[in-house]
């Protein structure tokens, strides 16, 4: 039986054609069964970033080096928002902490650090509420704040994949179980890491933290119905609520997901680049500057001391938020609950001790 594959995206969405090609490159390998590909899909290292992979075969390479990558949301109590202020207290979060306890896997390095690339640690604030009921099952209403935490397993996911593929290069697993249990670990590790992220913010900036609302991986395989479900860049969509990431300067979206089979129980996991790195890098030095993406928006600071980072992670180089909820929307996988806005964005640490704003 031909492996099936399912591009969830609309006449108005904009998917590279080299993100379907990967597509059905995975969809000829020994053992697929169906391909998924969510609106925010886009070209990755050998496999399609946004995508749900089921097949009967296990392979390491579909769910990639950053195991167990995943966002979280923390409802906080926090008297006032003043972003300059509160930007100035953020802890540096490129510098790890002690383990209370030995962590999963026994792994220590990195924990409580977010990360490059497209992690990041977010001060956001309630914009919309679309779904009143939903949102205040959440404890949310308008105006109120949330820590949004995108980061994963650090350098053990990455030390898990490498030890695959040193033997077997982007082939299946030769003991798979014995992969999953090494996975497991590492999902684990990725939400140990998101809480002590949220912990080290909120005790700097005096706020009181809850348990997240929301802590769903979006790197990771699961044994589903007797077959081996990857997600790579896909968030499980099966009946739980997921924040879907925006950028620095828009909206991120809660959504309660209802996804079923066609979509690989999944949805979106943010909005996707359309750009690559390089890319990037060369049209936002010609198009912005550092002030700008340091303020992409009134009333917001992205906090990053790697100008590099600032032109690749700008959000021109991403795809609409808008049009990725949209097409889950259309295709009857998530009901937007609320939006969020961007207050204090962690990055990276800054270069140099920021300019306090004089008294007057």
């Amino acid at each position: 039986m031909p492996t099936t594959v399912t591009i969830l995206d609309s006449p108005l969405s904009w998917i590279e054609s080299d993100a379907r090609a990967q597509c059905a490159q995975v969809a000829a390998l020994d053992g697929m069964i169906h391909v998924a590909g969510m609106p925010d899909l886009h070209p990755g290292k050998g496999a399609p970033i946004g995508a749900a992979m089921t097949s009967s075969v296990l392979y390491p390479f579909l769910v990639g080096s950053d195991i167990g990558c995943g966002i979280a949301v923390f409802p906080l109590r926090l008297k006032r928002a003043d972003p300059e202020k509160l930007a100035a207290r953020f802890p540096d979060l490129d510098r790890p902490v002690e383990p209370d306890e030995p962590p999963p896997g026994g792994w220590t390095d990195g924990l409580g650090t977010v990360g490059r690339g497209n992690h990041f640690v977010e001060l956001a604030e309630v914009d919309d509420v679309l779904d009143a009921e939903r949102a205040a099952a959440c404890g949310l209403g308008k105006g109120s704040h949330v820590l949004i935490v995108h980061s994963g397993s650090r350098g053990l996911g990455e030390a898990i994949l490498r030890a695959h593929t040193e033997v077997h290069g982007a082939g299946p697993a030769a003991d798979p179980a014995a992969y999953l249990a090494a996975h497991d670990d590492a999902v684990r590790w990725g939400s140990l890491n998101r809480r002590v992220l949220a912990a080290r913010v909120a005790d700097a900036i005096g706020a009181s933290l809850t348990e997240p609302i929301v802590d769903v991986c979006h790197n990771s395989v699961e044994v589903r119905d007797g077959h081996y479900l990857h997600r790579k860049g896909a968030a499980p969509g099966d009946d739980r609520d997921v924040l879907i990431a925006g950028t620095r300067g828009t909206h991120s979206y809660l959504v309660a997901a209802h996804a079923g089979p066609d979509a690989g129980y999944s949805v979106a996991h943010g909005a996707g680049r359309k750009m690559s790195r390089a890319d990037a890098l060369r049209r936002g030095k010609a198009k912005h500057t550092v002030e700008e993406l340091r303020r992409p928006r009134k009333g917001s600071i992205v906090v990053c001391g790697d100008r590099q980072l600032l032109f690749e992670e700008a959000p021109s180089a991403y795809k609409r938020i808008d049009r990725v909820v949209g097409d889950l929307v259309e295709h009857g996988l998530a009901t937007p609950i609320l939006t969020t806005l961007p207050v204090v964005t962690y990055k990276t640490a800054d270069a140099a001790p920021r300019r306090r704003t004089p008294r007057r």
